[in-house]
This record gives structure tokens, sequence and C-alpha cells, in this order.
């Protein structure tokens, strides 16, 4: 390809994964001592504004009991139920760790560096429970702020493309991003941490919400229109999804995610303005048309004469447990070296890849997801009893590991999750990786957001099904790229995205 002056022979996204890439080298200089006085503030305050308390609308308590017992429910009441109980579910505050000068205050939903980049909106059109307006998320009271009242609704609507999901819907959430509280701790590289964290927070949504709602999630907006119609201060939030709320049972059949354009006409970008131009020159100003490809039929790695382990298994067993496992969810910090035993690898993959297989259990059977079918998992295997350590690829539609390399990688992936000892000490360890030339030609530069935001959401699941099981997990999102690349033996094209450590939690 030829190029121009400023010009490149590919895409930003792609540019900036290389620039952000960690490496032995690159971190030893860049070491740097963080300003702690100078650290965000996670919390978003609005000094005007109707305040909606929802803690007593929780489970177990006066109101929430009483309307429950009630001969004739009050549906505003049980609007506010579901509402509160949701939105704790997917971001509230779940415990408390003490801390000289004030405490920290621990959330459903895991971030990096404990730094809670993201915010949570609730539009409303005008429901039972919820007058028209928009509304944020308090997370440390558990309330709503009403700052602003009046018809947001048909603005959205018109900022997604008229997406067929507004059209039954009354209530959605809007997920936003706070750059700095991000970047002051991992500077450009805070973008592919931003949709992790936020993809987190839509995976506990999407499974809090399944008793009375489906949610349909979208991606493909008018990203200016969406940030000025919630007030958003410019270049410092930006909403990054929404989730609109639709009725229990209903079906997709939609896009969650749309096309921007492909930018190969850029100048250098300086170190510490890479984050703010991707996400410039990412955001949708017109509608685009879908790429013409079908998803595919077949899972993508299919090696010859590879060990294949069939990975079915009884679905894990969920009924009366999911709020507990959320407020009980941690990140471990330790691992005990011990094995973990084929059973219970099966049912970590399953319930994170199989949705279908939970449908009984009143989970939703599709949760939606902005690529899905442009992921692919590997899970290099350290110590499970019953399977033969190294490498494998996860096909999903066949639903079984293929082997990929006969190795035990542990001391590699150790070196290469930055010599944390989480690394060296899992039993397994799960790799969520995408071509992204692919993507970028498919989705433009959009593509490189949504990708992480679905690999967030994929480890949200492995998070809950671990903590199901009694397992330590832990999600890590520096790691030197190539030397991942390395271990798995896969192209350099295939951009490695997120990893998830498993393993038997140690002592600390």
């Amino acid at each position: 390809m030829t190029t121009s002056e400023g010009s490149r022979a590919t895409s930003y996204s792609i540019e900036y994964h290389e620039k952000t890439k960690y490496t032995p080298e690159g971190l030893a200089r860049s070491a740097r001592q963080l300003d702690w006085s100078a650290q965000p503030h996670p919390y978003k305050e609005y000094r005007t504004g109707a305040v909606l308390d929802l803690r007593p609308y929780l489970p177990g308590q006066p109101e929430a009991e009483q309307n429950a017992s009630s001969v004739q429910p009050d549906a505003g009441v049980a609007e506010r139920c579901r509402i509160s109980y949701v939105l704790y579910l997917t971001y509230g505050i779940t415990a408390m760790v003490p801390h000289p000068g004030q405490p920290f205050y621990l959330r459903a939903a895991p971030s990096a560096g404990g730094l809670y980049p993201a915010e949570v909106y609730l539009i409303s059109r005008g429901s039972a429970g919820f007058p028209p307006g928009l509304y944020n998320y308090q997370v440390q009271s558990h309330s709503l702020v009403r700052f602003w009242s009046g018809d947001a609704w048909s603005d959205l609507e018109q900022a997604c493309f008229n997406h067929v999901a507004f059209t039954d819907s009354t209530l959605a959430i809007a997920v936003s991003v706070v750059f700095w509280r991000s970047a002051w701790r991992y500077e450009d590289r805070a973008y592919r941490r931003v949709f992790l964290d936020s993809g987190h927070l839509l995976g506990n949504h999407e499974l809090a919400s399944a008793n009375g709602y489906h949610v349909h999630l979208v991606t493909g907006f008018l990203d200016d229109l969406v940030n000025d119609r919630l007030f958003l201060p410019k270049e410092e939030e930006a909403v990054i999804a929404l989730a609109v709320l639709g009725q229990e049972g209903t079906t997709a059949n939609t896009c969650c995610a749309l096309p921007s354009n492909v930018v190969t006409d850029y100048r250098p970008v300086p170190e510490g303005q890479r984050l703010n131009f991707l996400h410039e020159i990412s955001k949708l100003n017109q509608w685009r048309p879908l790429p013409a490809v079908a998803e595919p039929q077949e899972d993508k790695y299919n090696f010859p004469f590879c060990l294949k382990v069939p990975m079915q298994t009884e679905p894990l067993d969920w009924q009366g447990t999911l709020e507990h496992t959320i407020i009980r969810r941690r990140s471990t910090r330790r691992y005990s070296g011990e094995d973990l035993t084929l059973a219970e690898l099966k049912h970590l993959l399953d319930f994170t890849y199989q949705p279908g297989h939970y449908r009984d259990q009143g989970f939703d059977g599709a949760p939606e997801y902005a690529h899905l079918h442009l992921l692919e998992t590997f899970v290099v295997v350290l110590g499970v009893e019953g399977l033969e350590a190294g490498c494998y690829y996860y096909a999903p539609r066949s639903n079984e590991l293929r082997q990929v390399r006969f190795k035990n990688f542990r001391s590699e992936v150790h070196r290469l999750c930055l010599g944390q000892d989480l690394g060296r000490d899992s039993g397994a360890v799960v790799f969520h990786t995408a071509d992204l030339p692919v993507a970028v030609r498919l989705y433009g530069e959009r593509a490189y957001r949504t990708l992480h935001l679905d690999s967030g959401h994929l480890g949200q699941r492995l998070n809950l099904a671990a903590i199901r099981l009694g397992l330590g997990v832990s999600g890590v999102a520096g790691f030197f790229d190539d030397q991942v690349n390395e271990v798995l033996g896969i192209p350099d094209q295939e951009a490695v995205l997120y990893i998830t450590t498993l393993g038997r939690p140690g002592g600390d």
C-alpha cells in the first residue's frame, strides 16, 4: 500500500495497539512514581437534582417486602425494586477496605487498579417507577439523582439510528467512562482498560437483569449527540455503550455494533495523546452499512492431528446463588499452586461460552455482544488434573479444547504477566484474542473499543463462575503482548486483549 506524507500503511487502532504494548525494556524506561495526591475521585457528584434513594427497594427491605406481599402490588414500586436490584449487582458497593485517611470501597464489578472509570446513567422514557428524564447512579449512597427532567428518549433513539430496541422499551442504561481516572495511572494504555472494566460491568448487568428484562446492547451511535444529551464534559467523559431494557423473553435480531471509518491519514501522535486521538477518530458521525459478511459456522482453528478434549458437562447450578456470588466476588491476590480439576475447567468454560445451557435457570440464553464472532479463546493449562499441560484453543461451537502446543508454560506465563506470581501459580490461564486487521477492515477503528468491551464481558462470566466454584480468579490487563503471541504460537496480527488467571486461592 502506498502512503502519502502523513499517512500510514495501517489503521490508527493497529498503530495504537503497537505503541501501547508493554515490553521489558519499555517498562524499565518508563518507570515513574505516581502522584497519589492527584489520584482522581472515583465518584461523580451532582449539586442539583431530585434524589431517589434506592436502598428501601432492595430485596429484604421493608418497601420491597411490603409490595411483594401486597394483594395489589404497586407497579411503580415493583419497577423501582427491579432497577435497584439490577444497579446494585451491576456496580454497587459490596465491601469496605480500611485505609489510612479514608476507607476504600469495592464494587460489584472489578476495575484495574481499583480506579473505577465508569459511570452509570438511567434514561427513562416515562415509566411506572421513573418519570421521564436523566438519572445518574450515585454508587456511594445507592441512589439515583434525576439531574434533568423531560424527554431525552427521542433524541437518544435518533442518535442510535432508530434502533428497534427503543420502540417498545421505556428504560435504558448508559455506561460512560471518565478517561482520566484510569489514564492517571495507566496513561495511553488506559483506553484498553476502561473498555475491559466496562465489559465487567455489562457482564453483571446482563446477568442481574435476566429476571425481568432482556438487555439490548447498543454500541453504534452518534457519539457527540449522545454525550451532549447527557450533558457530559467534553474530552473528559464519554458514553461507550447503551443497554436498552427490553421485555423479558424478547430476542435481539438487531445489530449491536456499527462500523466506523478507517483512518490511515495521520501524523505521528505523541505519547500521552494516543488515547484521546483513538477515541475521537472512532466516533460515529453518520450511518454506515454493516459489512456483508456472515458469522462463521465453524471454529477458526482446527489443527490437524491435534488432541481434542470434549468439554461437555452438566450446567453449573446457580439456583439462588447469583446475588451472593456477585457480592462476594473479589480479585484473588495469591494462588496456592494446587491443580484445578478438569470438571472445574469444564464448568468455567461452559458458563462463559454456552449461555443457552442456563436458560432453564432463568438466565438470558442469548446475551448480546458486539463482536463475539471475532473473538478467539486460548487456554494455557499449567495444572489441571486429567489434562496434559500445554496451550489449547477453545472451540466454542464444537465445545472442545484443541491442543496447540505441548509444554508446561509456567515460567513463560510468569514472565509475560509482568512477573506476577498469579501467572506462575495459577492452574489455567484464559486468553482472549482477535485478528485486529480483519476486525478493523470490517468495523473500522471502532472495533478496538467493542472487542475489549466484549472481552471484559466474557471475563466477568469467568470471574463469577470461578467464585461460584470456590476458586480464585483475577483478570490481567498488563502483560508483555508479544511474548503472549510467542507462547500461544499465534500470528502477530492476532491481538491479545485480555488474560484471566484461574487457580486455587492461597493465603495472603
